[in-house]
């Protein structure tokens, strides 16, 4: 952390002076790990039509993080990443074996899993209010450890694009013939789902769970309007991302305000633009 402190340094503001402020250069640093996560999994989220899915996700770790609070965790955070990944395992289970459409079966397990959430955080008259940080999220109470976290994440979707994107595609794109070529469909979506689930569950606290579904759309759905190639597609995906996040995060900062909302708006313009300048 010492050689990014000295680079933030070097920034000419005011709260980027040595030795000030190190809750804003933590999170400055959280952004740019985070956001280029958002940026690459968009991508495959709104080629794959599942960003109701990523919304439902979002309602599964809320219900994990009350579980955790409930058992007495520590850090009910990892009951979140738990709940989340078996939730994500599930889902794909009974879509597959299910004549019902995707859109039904992520409605019935994202409504479950509302209800199980709020009626076990306020199971036994808790007050659901010490829950109301998770809606709206707090960039700036970032640790230096869950960046390290977060890093690494990335590190491993970065590697997980690289082994499996034509996999994944093709898969995405016409699921029977990704069969008939070896392409074991179910465990590629599997995964899939359960990275989205790490990154959602992780990320919650600091974004909001009222608006990080909108980082997992309106990135690649901006990029969409524009692209003509899969690289562009990807490419303007995650610079839009990046740069919505740095963007929001110094709005926050400097008129106050949610990050995560101050982000999402950001993200909803960069779409509007792209959507006018598209080529019919």
């Amino acid at each position: 952390m010492d050689l990014w402190y000295a680079l933030v340094d070097l920034l000419p503001f005011a709260w980027a002076q040595p030795g000030m402020m190190f809750f804003m250069k933590n999170a400055l640093l959280a952004v740019l790990v985070i956001t280029p996560l958002f940026g690459i999994l968009s991508t495959m989220v709104v080629h794959s039509r599942m960003s109701f899915f990523s919304d439902a996700l979002g309602h599964s770790a809320f219900t994990g993080m009350a579980i955790g609070a409930l058992c007495g965790f520590r850090e009910p955070t990892w009951a979140a990443v738990a709940f989340a990944v078996l939730f994500a395992l599930l889902f794909n289970v009974v879509r597959r074996r299910s004549a019902l459409a995707s859109d039904t079966v992520i409605g019935v397990f994202s409504s479950t899993a509302v209800a199980l959430g709020i009626f076990l955080s306020t199971l036994n008259g808790r007050s659901f209010t010490r829950f109301n940080a998770l809606l709206v999220g707090d960039i700036l109470s970032v640790e230096p450890a869950k960046v390290g976290l977060l890093a690494l994440i990335l590190l491993l979707v970065v590697l997980l694009w690289a082994v499996s994107f034509n996999q994944l595609m093709l898969s995405a794109v016409h699921p029977a013939l990704a069969d008939s070529r070896g392409v074991r469909v179910f465990w590629q979506e599997t995964v899939f789902s359960m990275a989205i689930a790490v990154v959602v569950t992780l990320s919650m606290t600091w974004v909001g769970l009222l608006v990080i579904n909108s980082l997992l759309v309106l990135p690649a759905a901006a990029a969409r309007n524009v692209a003509r190639n899969m690289r562009q597609y990807h490419l303007f995906s995650l610079l839009g991302a990046v740069l919505a996040g740095v963007a929001g995060l110094m709005t926050s900062y400097y008129v106050g305000g949610s990050a995560g909302a101050a982000v999402t708006l950001y993200l909803a313009v960069w779409f509007a633009l792209t959507f006018l300048v598209r080529k019919k």
